[in-house]
């Protein structure tokens, strides 16, 4: 079954390094993300109540953009990533979330998403 790519972006008020050192590092994604993250080389650990769930880190730029991609994915051409634009002019912060999902799964998707960036914003106070 073929899974659908979304992306979604928010603004976001802040600098692109406070946001990156959200986005990937342990102790910045288990304040908004998962409960808890551990790290292994470049498998982050992510952990939801008692369930677990690796990523690899496929690609990465500081202050630019993180690819993961969860363990059971591999070989496939599915990935998360966590990009960040800032405007030239405006000097606005974006931040694009891709994911791929079912399509009778897309507005959950859209929605968990949603509540992770809400709470994501409440931790960086914007």
């Amino acid at each position: 079954m073929s899974r659908k790519k979304i992306e979604l972006e928010y603004n976001f008020s802040t600098s692109p390094k406070v946001l990156y050192e959200r986005l990937s590092t342990p102790s910045g994604l288990s304040e908004w993300f998962a409960d808890d993250v551990n790290v292994k080389g470049d498998v982050f650990i992510f952990i939801w109540d008692k369930s677990e769930q690796a990523a690899l880190i496929i690609n990465k730029k500081e202050n630019k953009y993180i690819r993961f991609q969860w363990e059971e994915n591999e070989g496939s051409p599915e990935y998360f990533e966590f990009r960040i634009k800032q405007d030239e002019l405006t000097g606005e912060i974006a931040l694009t979330i891709t994911d791929f999902t079912d399509d009778v799964d897309e507005t959950d998707a859209i929605s968990l998403w949603q509540s992770q960036v809400n709470e994501l914003k409440r931790t960086l106070g914007v």
